[in-house]
């Protein structure tokens, strides 16, 4: 399995954000947020075909992959949005091309929306965005955060693998499916990951789910159909709400697109984006 390493880093309001770009300066920037409980990991194939024509970039959120995670951390999708928009200010840019997946869907939303960050184009990848969201565990999880956290650690490891899985229709490779799990084993990863489920509250996206009227840009909805985490059936509602959105579903593909159907979701995302040129 090819190395994912970011070697840069920015100091945000929620900690160290680890970040990288591929491809050459000066071409149109294009912005990939992972979801939970993933990290740009699992970016890494759509991110390599990118950069062949755009500069891509790609970035853990805090609390996430191989970014900061300390107790007491602020990890809430309101923390997201607002580290979203520092970030892209340190990156100097002012409208960029962004593609998010899962609860990185509502983090571009929210910037955009309550923090006024302008984008050039928008993809949703099977987004958190409609209420309700969270799968029974999910909300189990945030209840008891306290108890699950104190887990052994061989338990929480066997846990955490089996809800990563879930996430994938055809199943994860091996190799994946260890460098999705591993930033949450040992003591910080253990907490951490309890930590972003107590902090994920619908609130968050209520707060904007009335607004994708106003939402003035060029937007591609993507939703894998064997999605079990979020039903494919929000797919065509998102894409209602945003004026002039288009719709793709990608057949084959549970919740991790990227891992499922990377090829045809490239695929998908640069048609879009060709669009736009």
């Amino acid at each position: 399995m090819s190395e994912w390493q970011l070697s840069e880093t920015f100091r945000s309001t929620s900690g160290d954000v680890r970040w990288d770009h591929l491809g050459q300066p000066g071409r149109s920037p294009v912005v990939l947020l992972h979801g939970t409980p993933f990290s740009s990991y699992v970016w890494r194939a759509v991110a390599r075909a990118l950069a062949r024509d755009y500069q891509v970039f790609v970035w853990d959120m805090p609390g996430y992959g191989a970014s900061e995670k300390f107790a007491g951390q602020d990890v809430s999708l309101a923390a997201q949005g607002r580290v979203f928009t520092e970030l892209l200010t340190h990156w100097g840019m002012e409208e960029p091309l962004v593609v998010a997946h899962d609860f990185g869907g509502a983090v571009s939303l929210r910037a955009h929306l309550l923090h006024g960050v302008r984008y050039r184009a928008l993809a949703l990848v099977d987004p958190v965005a409609l209420a309700p969201w969270g799968s029974p565990f999910f909300r189990l999880v945030g209840s008891h955060s306290e108890v699950f956290e104190a887990l052994p650690p061989a338990l929480h490891r066997a846990l955490v693998r089996e809800y990563v899985s879930s996430a994938s229709s055809p199943g994860l490779h091996p190799a994946v499916l260890d460098r999705l799990v591993q930033p949450w084993l040992g003591d910080p990863g253990q907490a951490a990951f309890y930590r972003q489920i107590a902090q994920a509250d619908q609130l968050h996206t209520d707060e904007v789910q009335d607004q994708y009227g106003e939402i003035d840009l060029p937007t591609l909805v993507c939703w894998g159909q064997d999605d079990t985490w979020i039903p494919v059936a929000k797919g065509p509602e998102l894409a209602a709400r945003i004026p002039g959105a288009r719709l793709e579903t990608i057949a084959g593909a549970g919740h991790l697109v990227q891992e499922d159907a990377p090829a045809e979701l490239t695929a998908a995302l640069v048609a879009f984006l060709r669009q736009l040129s």
